[in-house]
């Protein structure tokens, strides 16, 4: 009886992610032109805040911060795998124009928003198109007009293999956008909120179980992963709680980012038992000091929460 009904369940499974269609549009016809200001705006937001190219290359992993090896800028190739919390093997793709050379304007968007490939694949949400879904839709179009001017780096990137039932459930992932309005910087709460989902923060920062983050947990650190260079790390709890960041000064906060803001900071060997971190410090260090100092106003509005992360559990 079981295993009748475990054959049930994986074709009602296949039925499924073959009959139902991806409940997103199709891509928009669309020419964004490249103007000085959206690529300057582009080039911020990809290399600073959202770090696209942080992913959508290859880390260096014997270096602390793990910097981008030299000749795969945007190029992919990055494997995400069991050992790092991922659902399976999971390869980022290639971003330069050798890539999407062939893609439209409007399908670039649309899979930076609504996490879909021009040929309808559905991305899984390592790629965090639910956080873009939220920005605004010129901030998109500045970063889709960056992308445009990337070196084109040719890279056969391996097809992802996402174990079950996720290889189907990824189909019913994607969704439409939702586009925002990008607040005044004045606004530090609301500009500062914008900018911390432009860089992803809630990702690592939060639980998850079951590929899910956990409610009432959010920014509470604890979310632990291997390290491609050996150890685990686990994010720490960034609410304003006493195990967070209660005690920290804005100043401080920013700091802790501008300290890593030079080229030898890229640079520095791992030494012997030490072990790496998933945290792109030299990525986010380069981002204005006014952004970071939104992005610590907003964390110190959140709900609070009691949760003391050891950062390197097996230390």
């Amino acid at each position: 009886m079981r295993i009748i009904v475990s054959i049930g369940l994986i074709i009602s499974l296949v039925s499924c992610s073959l009959v139902l269609p991806i409940k997103v549009d199709p891509a928009e016809d669309i020419q964004i032109e490249g103007t000085p200001e959206r690529l300057a705006r582009g080039e911020y937001l990809v290399e600073q805040v959202s770090g696209c190219t942080d992913c959508h290359s290859q880390r260096d992993w014997s270096l602390f911060t793990a910097p981008v090896k030299s000749g795969t800028h945007g190029a992919g190739g990055e494997l995400f795998n069991e050992d790092a919390g991922a659902p399976g093997n999971i390869y980022t793709p290639n971003i330069t124009p050798a890539a999407l050379g062939s893609w439209s304007d409007g399908e670039i968007v649309r899979a930076i928003v609504c996490g879909v490939s021009r040929d309808g694949t559905p991305l899984f949400p390592i790629m965090p198109y639910p956080n873009y879904a939220h920005m605004s839709k010129e901030d998109i179009y500045s970063m889709v007009a960056y992308l445009r001017t990337l070196e084109p780096i040719e890279n056969n990137i391996p097809k992802r293999k996402l174990n079950f039932p996720l290889n189907l459930i990824v189909r019913t992932m994607p969704k439409q956008a939702e586009f925002g309005v990008l607040p005044y910087p004045s606004d530090r709460i609301a500009y500062g909120k914008y900018m911390t989902i432009a860089a992803g923060c809630a990702d690592c920062h939060t639980p998850m179980e079951k590929g899910r983050p956990v409610k009432g947990m959010e920014f509470a650190g604890g979310f632990t992963m291997g390290m491609p260079s050996g150890g685990q790390v686990s994010s720490a709890n960034i609410t304003p709680h006493e195990t967070g960041i209660k005690n920290w000064t804005r100043r401080g906060f920013i700091q802790r980012f501008k300290a890593l803001d030079n080229e030898a900071a890229s640079r520095v060997p791992l030494v012997k038992g030490q072990i790496n971190t998933i945290m792109p410090w030299t990525y986010y260090a380069k981002m204005d000091s006014s952004d970071l100092g939104a992005i610590y106003d907003y964390l110190m509005s959140v709900p609070a929460v009691d949760n003391k992360v050891i950062i390197y559990p097996e230390m």
